[in-house]
Formats: structure tokens, C-alpha cells, sequence
């Protein structure tokens, strides 16, 4: 099957009402491929990857900005670990946006994105993003009440004007030479549980669990609603949506993989022309090098 045939179901249609319970199974795996060959397809693929980000960095005229969303262990952190495993460092860049802090507080929601961004040349991910301002604070009310906004904009039409507004400013970076690629972690509640689970069970895991991830789980349904509504009306021709299947680690790690290889394929990465001039220079160089003792 091809690279486009294996993606194309989890890509949200922009201007398609989508349900997200209907149209997206967390389970699903790809019957035909088994979890060793997923593996080996990864490995073949960082490798490409790798390859893809060295001419980006060359030519330093796009950047490429991965947005990751879910629920808490649905594997966020071992999709950075494991498909960006190969990549130069230095021209790589994770953020991971936490509760705001009281300087970010004072900026509007988009402020600290902004500062984030990745440079030309290189990729950025968020772990998490300004998407949160649609969704924890959705679900938590208090969180809005308390945020230093006017009065009159925490009105019902907030969500819509922020979706308004992170539509123009995805549309505003890809005319910037920004690509916009993002994904959301499909997990099933089931699968939370289990995973909590072994947090609890593995005391090298203990660190990344808390009361508070638990206590979310009571607002499960209140989450999937809200990002529901976030995918039917911020999945765009510019920056649409990918809803990864997450309940099988070996298989959103391959999907994310082959969705970022697609991407940067698109863009026609080539390492920058040298000129006449420069031809000429590094010939003088090379007859300066032979010619030593």
C-alpha cells in the first residue's frame, strides 16, 4: 500500500463535520502490517528522514512546526523519543507548553507560541500547543474566568473567535514558509487505564503520573467533545488534521513517521546551487590541499 493510501483515512477533511467516536478507530493497526515490519519500516524511514532535514537546514527556506495533542498517555513523548530519534539536534526544537506562567498570563494566548517557533531550516515541535486555550479551558471554565481578558470576550462565541483566530495565524505561517502539520493522539479510555496502570506498577514510571491525571478522566467525554468540535473547525486546507490511532504504540509511531516523511517530500528539498564564482574557489582550495607535503 502506498505512503498516501495508508494516511489518507486519518487526515480530517477540511470543511467535513467529522465524529469523532464514528469515523476514528484507536485501535486500528493496519491488518496487513505486523508490529516487526512496522518497526523496520520506522527505522528505514528515520533514516530518510534524517536525510530530508539535512537539505532543509541547507536550504533555509522552510521551516516545519509539528503540533502534537491527546490525553495523557497516549504517547506524545515516545513519539518525539522514537521518530525523531535520528535527527541533528541542532536543527530540531521541542516545546512542551505546560499551564501558563504569570508572564505568559499578562500576553495574549497566541504570545508564547509565537516566541517558539522554529527558525527557517529547521523543525519545531510542540508537545501540546496553543490548541490547549480551546480545550482544558473549555472544559475547566474556572481557568477562563480567572484569565485577564475584557469582560465582554468570555462570552458563548470565544471558542469560535479562537477558532477563527488559529486558523488565520496556521494560514499566516504557511504563507510565511512555515508548514503547519498536525496530529492528534487517538487513544480510548480503555487504553488510558491500562496505562495509567503500569505507571502505578513500574516504580521508574511513578514520576509521570499524578492524582490530577486520574481526576481528568472524569472529564473524558467533555475532551472528546471539545476536540471534536476543534477538528470541525481548524482541520483547513493549509493545516489539516491528522488523527492518529494510539492504542498500538509500534503504529502511531510508523503513521506520524510516514505523515512528516510525506510532508517534507511535498516541499522539493534540494541542497542550495553553487555558483560559478564559488566553483572557482573551491578548486583554488583543492589545488592548495594537493599541493602540500
Amino acid at each position: 500500500m502506498s505512503l498516501q493510501s495508508l494516511l489518507a483515512p486519518f487526515i480530517v477533511p477540511p470543511g467535513k463535520k467529522i465524529s469523532l467516536a464514528k469515523d476514528y478507530d484507536p485501535d486500528y493497526h493496519a491488518d496487513y502490517l505486523s508490529k516487526e515490519d512496522a518497526q523496520e519500516q520506522l527505522r528505514e524511514g528515520i533514516e530518510r528522514l534524517a536525510k530530508f532535514q539535512d537539505m532543509l537546514y541547507a536550504q533555509n527556506t522552510y521551516a516545519l512546526l509539528i503540533v502534537l495533542q491527546a490525553m495523557d498517555a497516549a504517547g506524545k513523548d515516545g513519539v518525539i523519543k522514537h521518530v525523531m530519534s535520528g535527527l541533528n539536534p541542532q536543527g530540531c526544537q521541542v516545546f512542551s507548553f505546560k499551564a501558563p506562567s504569570s508572564e505568559e498570563l499578562d500576553h495574549d494566548y497566541l504570545w508564547r507560541s509565537f516566541k517558539a517557533l522554529p527558525e527557517r531550516g529547521r523543525i519545531g515541535i510542540f508537545n501540546r500547543s496553543y490548541y490547549e486555550e480551546t480545550l482544558v479551558v473549555r472544559v475547566h471554565p474556572e481557568i477562563l474566568q480567572a484569565q485577564q481578558l475584557p469582560a465582554a470576550m468570555k462570552d458563548k462565541r470565544i471558542w469560535k473567535r479562537r477558532f477563527e483566530e488559529i486558523n488565520a495565524f496556521e494560514k499566516y505561517l504557511v504563507h510565511n514558509g512555515i508548514v503547519v502539520l498536525k496530529f492528534f493522539l487517538h487513544l480510548s479510555k480503555a487504553e488510558q487505564k491500562k496505562r495509567f496502570l503500569e505507571r502505578i506498577d513500574r516504580p521508574e514510571k511513578n514520576w509521570k503520573f499524578s492524582l490530577a491525571d486520574a481526576n481528568e478522566r472524569k472529564y473524558w467525554d467533555d475532551y472528546m467533545q471539545a476536540y471534536e468540535d476543534l477538528f470541525n473547525h481548524t482541520s483547513t486546507e493549509w493545516a489539516p488534521w491528522h488523527i492518529i490511532p494510539a492504542d498500538r504504540k509500534w503504529f502511531t509511531r510508523l503513521a506520524v513517521a510516514g505523515a512528516v516523511y510525506s510532508k517534507l517530500a511535498e516541499l522539493d528539498l534540494h541542497y542550495p546551487s553553487v555558483s560559478e564564482k564559488r566553483k572557482l574557489e573551491l578548486a583554488k582550495v583543492r589545488e592548495v590541499l594537493e599541493s602540500e607535503v
